[in-house]
C-alpha cells in the first residue's frame, strides 16, 4: 500500500509524521533505528550508580576506555560517554570526505539529536526576514511542540526579545549554585554589561521538565543527564518515536537506509529505493508523496543519488553550520566551595551577544562542570597531573564553560556533491569555506565575552579557549533552501522540493539562514508547520 513516506527518525522527521497522525494520514518511517540499551538502575543518582554498578569503569569510560579525550586534543573539552557511542555509530559503505568540515552522521532512532544539550530557542521574526514564510505560523508550532515535548524557562527575564515568549513554557528548574551566583552578579551591573560589552544574560530555555507532563516526571536532579536520562524528564525525539509508535495508521520501518528516490513516467516521486545497513537486500517501497528528514547531509545525498541515477550530477551550494567557540572560566567567589552532584547538569543560563550589527550576533550557553568527565580539564591544567588533579579539588564547584555560538550565511563556497570511484561507489564530497571576516568577528565578540564574565568575577583564560572545527555543532543547514523567487533545488514555503516533484524537504536542509542558536527546536516546529499544511 503507497503511503506517505518520512525518511529519517530524526526531530524533524518524528514531528511531521506525529503531525500527520494527528491529522489522520498514514505514514511509514524509513530509519536506520539503532536505538541506545536502558539505562541501568533508574532509580540511582550518579553517585550510587558509580557505588552500586558491578564495573562501572566500563560503563563510565567504555570497555576500551574509549570514552577519555586524550591530551593531544586541542580542540574539545567533552568526550561522549560511552551510552552515546550508538549515535554516531557508523555504517558500511557511506564514505565522506570533508575539505574544511568534520561532519557527524546518525544512525540512530531519534538521530543526532539523541546526544543534543535540550537548548531550544526559537528564531526571532528578525531572524526569520529571509524565510518565505508568516512567522506567526511558526510562532504557533513552537508553542504547539512545546506542548508536546516540555521546555523550561522564563520569559520576563533580560532575554525575552532575544527567546520570544510561546505556549506551553513551563517554569525554569532551580539554579544550581553556580548558576545563582551567576545571575545574581549579573543582576548586580546589569546596565553596566548591557551598555559596555553588548550582552545580555538570563535564564535558558531547556528541553526538561520542571513539571510532570504526561506519563514523564519532573527532573529530580540525579546528576545522569550526560549519560542519557533515566526518567525522560529530559526530552529526546524517541519519546516522540515511541508515541509514534502507539499509533495503528504509524509504520516503522526500522534497519533500512533510503538510498535514492523513484519516479514514475511523468516524473513524479512514486516510491524510495531502501538498503539494509549491512547493505545485503534491497527493496522498493512505494509512496504516494516522499519527505526527506534524514538531516541537512543525509537528506542532500538522497537528492543527489536520486538525480546522479537518472544522469545528472549537480553539487548543491550554500551549506551552513553555526561555528562554535569553547571558554573555560572560573568563578573566583566559588573556589574552594563543594559542588553537588545531585543537580541538573546542562546549561541553565544563557547569554545573548548584541554588538550592533545583526551579522555580528552570538548565543552563548554556560554549562559548569559537575559530573562531566574532568579529566580534559585536569590535563588542560598547567604541571603534572598529580598537580592538576590537586587544583581541580579546590576549583571543581568554581569551573564552568561557555559554548558560544556564531551565525552562518549561505555562500557559493559551501557545497555538497558526490564524487564516483572506479567501481561505481559514491563518497560524499563536502567543501566548507568560513567568510573572510570571520576571524575578526569571532575575536572582537571574544574580547567582550571576556570583559563580561571579569565583571561577574570570572576568569577566562585566553589559552584555554577553543574554536571548535566546522562541523562539530552539527547544525547542519542551507543546501536546499526555502525560498521566495524559486531557483533550481530550492524549496517553497511547504517544503515542496522544486525539480523534483512529489519531493517535501523537512529537515535543515530546507532553511535559508542560520542565526546563532540552537537549531533543533526550529527544525521540529517548522516539520510541525509544513505537516499541517501538508496535501501530496
Amino acid at each position: 500500500m503507497s503511503r506517505v513516506v518520512v525518511i529519517g527518525a530524526g526531530p524533524s522527521g518524528l514531528h511531521f509524521a506525529q503531525t500527520l497522525l494527528e491529522r489522520g494520514i498514514a505514514v511509514t518511517l524509513v530509519d536506520a533505528g539503532r536505538a541506545r540499551a536502558a539505562a541501568p538502575r533508574p532509580e540511582l543518582d550518579l553517585d550510587g550508580l558509580k557505588r552500586e554498578l558491578p564495573d562501572s569503569t566500563e560503563y563510565f569510560l567504555g570497555r576500551d576506555w574509549q570514552a577519555l579525550v586524550r591530551p593531544d586534543d586541542s580542540d574539545e573539552y567533552y568526550g561522549l560517554p560511552p551510552s552515546k557511542d550508538y549515535v554516531f555509530e557508523s555504517v558500511a559503505g557511506d564514505a565522506v570526505r570533508g575539505e574544511g568540515f568534520e561532519p557527524l552522521f546518525s544512525y540512530a532512532a531519534g538521530g543526532l539529536a539523541e546526544a543534543w544539550t535540550g537548548g531550544a530557542y526559537p528564531f526571532t521574526e528578525a531572524e526569520l526576514a529571509a524565510w518565505p514564510i508568516d512567522p506567526r505560523e511558526l510562532h504557533a508550532a513552537y508553542g504547539r511542540v512545546a506542548l508536546r515535548i516540555g521546555i523550561s524557562g522564563a520569559s520576563d527575564d533580560d532575554l525575552q526579545s532575544v527567546f520570544p515568549a510561546h505556549a506551553g513554557l513551563l517554569p525554569p528548574l532551580p539554579l544550581d549554585l553556580h548558576g545563582q551566583a551567576l545571575l545574581r552578579s549579573y543582576q548586580a551591573k546589569r546596565e553596566r554589561i548591557r551598555e559596555r560589552d553588548g550582552v545580555r544574560l538570563g535564564y535558558a530555555r531547556i528541553a526538561t521538565l520542571s513539571r510532570a507532563l504526561g506519563e514523564r516526571p519532573a527532573c529530580h536532579a540525579c546528576g545522569r543527564c550526560l549519560w542519557g536520562c533515566p526518567s525522560d524528564a529530559f526530552y529526546t525525539p524517541s519519546v516522540t518515536l515511541r508515541e509514534c509508535l502507539r499509533d495503528a495508521r504509524f509504520e516503522y520501518r526500522k534497519g533500512w537506509l533510503a538510498a535514492r528516490v523513484e519516479f514514475d513516467g511523468s516524473g513524479r516521486a512514486c516510491g524510495v529505493a531502501l538498503r539494509s545497513l549491512d547493505r545485503a537486500r534491497e527493496e522498493s517501497l512505494p509512496a504516494v508523496a516522499v519527505v526527506l528528514a534524514a538531516g541537512a547531509l543525509g537528506s542532500s545525498r538522497i537528492v543527489l543519488e536520486s538525480l546522479a541515477h537518472a544522469g545528472r550530477r549537480v553539487e548543491l551550494s550554500g551549506l551552513m553550520d553555526n561555528r562554535q567557540v569553547l571558554m573555560p572560566f572560573v568563578n573566583l567567589r566559588l573556589v574552594g566551595k563543594r559542588f553537588a552532584s545531585a543537580s541538573y547538569q546542562y546549561h541553565q543560563l544563557a547569554l545573548a551577544y548584541e554588538p550592533g550589527n545583526p551579522r555580528d550576533v552570538a548565543h552563548g550557553l554556560f554549562t559548569t562542570l559537575k559530573t562531566a568527565l574532568v579529566h580534559p580539564i585536569v590535563h588542560a591544567l598547567p604541571g603534572s597531573l598529580a598537580r592538576g588533579t590537586a587544583v581541580l579539588r579546590n576549583i571543581h564547584a568554581a569551573l564552568g564553560l561557555l559554548n558560544v555560538n556564531f551565525a552562518d550565511e549561505r555562500r557559493e563556497t559551501c557545497r555538497v556533491g558526490l564524487e564516483r570511484s572506479a567501481s561505481g561507489a559514491s563518497r560524499l564530497a563536502i567543501h566548507y569555506q568560513p567568510d573572510a571576516g570571520e576571524p575578526a568577528r569571532v575575536a572582537n565578540a571574544l574580547r567582550s565575552l571576556r570583559r563580561m564574565l571579569l565583571r561577574l568575577g570570572c576568569v577566562a583564560p585566553r589559552p584555554l579557549t577553543r574554536w571548535r572545527p566546522m562541523g562539530a555543532s552539527v547544525h547542519y543547514a542551507g543546501t536546499l533552501p526555502m525560498t521566495r523567487d524559486g531557483g533550481p533545488f530550492s524549496c517553497d514555503a511547504e517544503g515542496r522540493l522544486r525539480g523534483l516533484e512529489g519531493v517535501w524537504v523537512a529537515d535543515g536542509a530546507g532553511f535559508p539562514t542560520l542565526p546563532a542558536k540552537n537549531l533543533t527546536f526550529t527544525l521540529m516546529a517548522n516539520a510541525t508547520r509544513m505537516a499541517q499544511r501538508f496535501e501530496p
